[in-house]
C-alpha cells in the first residue's frame, strides 16, 4: 500500500508541477478552428473521449471513461480513466495548453496508473497542437506524444 501511495503522490506532483514549469500567459482565445468546410466540431464545449495515447513511441489503450472537456470559460476537466482532473485551459488557434492541473488520488491498478501518468504528462507537458477532423481530435505534444479522442456534443 505504501508503494501505491508513493505513486499517487508522484502522479499528483507531476500533474501539478509540470504545467507550472511550462505555463506562460493567461490569455484566453477562441474555441479553436475546425475544418474549413465547417464539418468539424469546435474544440471547446465538447466531451472528448480518449481513445488512445501514444507516448514514448508506444501506443497505449486507455481505460474506459477517460475523457477531456475544454470549457469556453478557460477551464478543462476530465478523467484519466481512474482519477479525475481539472486544469486551466488556453486555446489559441490550433494550440492548446493545460496548466495548473490537479487530480484525485485514487489507488489504481499498476498498469492503469502507468497509462494515467503518461496521459497526464502528455496533456500538461506544454502546448499541444490540435487537429479536429469531424468527431475526432488529435492532440500532439512537441515530443511527438499523441492523444486521440472522439467527440460527443453538449458537454458544456
Amino acid at each position: 500500500m505504501d508503494r501505491q501511495k508513493q505513486r499517487m503522490t508522484l502522479t499528483a506532483a507531476v500533474a501539478v508541477l509540470v504545467p507550472l514549469a511550462a505555463a506562460c500567459g493567461s490569455e484566453q482565445a477562441d474555441g479553436g478552428s475546425g475544418a474549413a468546410d465547417g464539418t468539424a466540431r469546435p474544440l471547446t464545449g465538447v466531451r472528448w473521449d480518449v481513445d488512445s495515447i501514444t507516448a514514448d513511441g508506444r501506443k497505449h489503450p486507455v481505460a474506459d471513461g477517460a475523457y477531456l472537456t475544454i470549457g469556453t470559460d478557460g477551464t478543462a476537466e476530465g478523467s484519466y480513466g481512474c482519477n479525475g482532473f481539472s486544469a486551466k485551459a488556453t486555446v489559441d488557434g490550433d494550440r492548446v495548453r493545460l496548466t495548473d492541473a490537479t487530480a484525485t488520488e485514487r489507488a489504481c491498478e499498476d498498469r492503469s496508473m502507468a497509462v494515467e501518468q503518461a496521459l497526464a504528462r502528455t496533456l500538461t507537458a506544454g502546448p499541444l497542437t490540435s487537429d479536429v477532423d469531424g468527431d475526432h481530435l488529435t492532440l500532439k505534444a512537441a515530443d511527438g506524444d499523441t492523444v486521440r479522442l472522439t467527440g460527443h456534443p453538449d458537454a458544456g
